[in-house]
């Protein structure tokens, strides 16, 4: 290797320019000591150290929290078992109430059963029956989550909509105030749109995974009068406003009849509005594991999800919650899978499902079978404070003349009624059927369970039974061993 020499005269210019550089950087130090220019040191006298963060005066320590609303009493007496029993019979006697009744009042807090008529005898439990899908959802590993909509790219230009089990997503953006349309299509258009723009793309073919679920997309035990009034939509692992082509939600009306197809028709829709050209119509697809995400909304937590189908006694979105269980529990995403699954929760929870017969998760099916005490025994692991996680359950069942399918405008604990506000229950409706099952608070703030449950009422006197059971619980409320 050669070095070569550099000429001596360059060398004594660049010595020279060193040696002024060195001079000039410590002028400059030494202007900067005397804070004449900006710069880290200064001969200032040091800055005082900062005082003692001042104390508000006459400032003291509040008194602890406490809660604005009490529980209720752990001595609150429980009611004499004779006179709960003899409430129970005069119900059970009341022959506008048809030949067919079964009724269970138990404590809330020890379960013994204060009054009971025909408790095991197998009869429609109707609507009640979503208290056990409901539990089996909340009870599963998939309780605390929430229901991803995803897209995906395949085939660099084509973009798949991959259901996850949410038929409550909004057609626009989505709410996050709201259970119903907490995720929203437009944002996930939105998403998917800033992603392939920079590429340069600007036309994407559409397509849904729709596999989710599989088997009858609705139940073969529900009536076509039912579904054609409304009443349920097909089950899909993806849907905008549970199904209902209306713009506000309603437990009836009319419903698409391929919900999945209808919001990816919606999701293209919504791609066109971010200046996307969508070629050609939604086809169907199964996306890859390892496709690439390009956006994904989230539904209302799980939770949210069961009390809004317990409050509204929503049938779409019971079966939905169903086949959730069923895939959650290695089981096929079908009717029958979620069937299975939801009675398997129950009897791992400690309920007598003997003789229990499902034929769907919502009780809008004909040839489902339960009993007063088993939806007795189930309220009872509801309440019961070694499972919390089955709470928001307890408490989001429609209120006693306030909300949901109890609220006074649908004629439910009209006024003067002592359970106003004090019941929560699930409610039953069929043709001949009658159902009310729930809890209640004494006039001693007592907690009772109770199951009400008649399946062969004159067809001209349902409506009427409905007040009855609304009656009989207000006399539960009423109650008192003061007399």
């Amino acid at each position: 290797m050669t070095i070569e020499r550099m000429p001596m005269e360059w060398g004594l210019r660049s010595g020279a320019a060193i040696t002024a550089v060195v001079a000039m950087f410590g002028g400059y130090l030494v202007a900067d000591a005397y804070d004449v220019v900006p710069g880290m040191l200064t001969m200032a006298d040091p800055w005082p150290e900062p005082s003692p963060f001042p104390t508000a005066p006459g400032a003291v320590d509040g008194p602890a929290p406490v809660a604005l609303l009490e529980g209720l009493p752990g001595d609150a007496p429980v009611p004499n078992s004779v006179e709960i029993q003899r409430l129970v019979s005069d119900l059970a006697g009341d022959k506008r109430l048809g030949s067919r009744l079964g009724v269970v009042v138990a404590d809330g807090e020890s379960g013994e059963v204060l009054g009971s008529s025909s408790p095991d005898k197998l009869m429609t439990p109707a609507s009640t029956q979503k208290l056990f899908t409901g539990v089996a959802a909340l009870s599963s590993s998939i309780a605390s989550t929430t229901l991803e909509t995803k897209a995906v790219l395949v085939d660099d230009n084509t973009v798949v909509l991959v259901g996850g089990g949410d038929m409550m997503l909004s057609a626009g953006k989505g709410n996050p105030n709201a259970v119903n349309g907490r995720a929203g299509l437009a944002d996930l258009a939105q998403q998917v749109a800033s992603k392939i723009k920079v590429t340069g793309a600007t036309e994407v073919r559409v397509a849904l995974d729709d596999t989710l679920f599989t088997g009858d997309d609705i139940a073969p035990t529900v009536a076509s009068p039912d579904i054609a009034a409304g009443y349920i939509a097909p089950v899909s692992s993806v849907g905008i406003n549970v199904g209902l082509l209306s713009d506000g939600y309603s437990d009836n009306g009319p419903r698409a009849s391929a919900p999945g197809k209808y919001a990816a028709e919606a999701f293209s829709a919504a791609l066109e509005d971010q200046g996307l050209k969508t070629a050609g119509a939604v086809v169907d697809a199964t996306a890859p594991d390892d496709a690439r995400v390009l956006g994904q909304v989230s539904s209302a937590p799980l939770a949210e999800v069961v009390e809004f189908a317990m409050q509204y006694s929503d049938n779409t979105i019971t079966e939905v919650l169903g086949r959730l269980v069923a895939v959650d529990a290695g089981l096929p995403g079908s009717n029958d899978g979620a069937t299975q699954a939801v009675i398997a929760s129950a009897k791992r929870l400690g309920v007598d499902m003997t003789g229990a017969r499902l034929r769907d998760c919502s009780g809008l099916g004909d040839g489902s079978y339960l009993s007063a005490q088993q939806l007795v025994d189930l309220l009872g692991v509801m309440v019961d404070p070694a499972h919390p996680e089955l709470r928001s359950e307890a408490v989001g069942m429609p209120i006693a003349g306030l909300s949901g399918t109890l609220d006074s405008s649908l004629g439910r604990f009209a006024r003067p009624n002592a359970a106003e506000g004090l019941a929560r229950a699930k409610t039953g409706s069929l043709p001949r059927v009658r159902a009310l099952s729930g809890t209640v608070v004494t006039a001693d703030e007592r907690l009772l369970v109770f199951t009400v449950l008649a399946d062969s009422i004159p067809a001209d006197r349902s409506v009427g039974a409905t007040w009855i059971f609304d009656s009989f619980v207000g006399d539960l409320a009423a109650y008192s061993t003061q007399g």
